[in-house]
């Protein structure tokens, strides 16, 4: 993702599923500048080189796990 980009984003929906998640990031108008389909073992990496942003997923045991890991990295 483009440095530009990273910083466009404001908030990121994740729809988790069992191999693979579905990332939307918008940007403060709602305009969607990220729309892309991540495995499992991208989500953590890939959002660790974002800004901190607002996240929202479903609630899951999946999603409890995964946002104390994205609390660590600041978002």
């Amino acid at each position: 993702m483009s440095q530009k980009l990273n910083a466009a984003i404001a908030v990121i929906g994740i729809d988790i599923g069992k191999n693979s998640f579905h990332i939307v990031g918008q940007d403060h108008r709602g305009a969607i500048v990220l729309r892309q389909k991540w495995s499992r073992g991208q989500v953590e990496t890939r959002l660790a080189n974002l800004p901190p942003c607002l996240i929202g997923m479903e609630a899951c045991v999946g999603a409890h796990h995964l946002s104390r890991k994205l609390q660590v990295l600041g978002h």
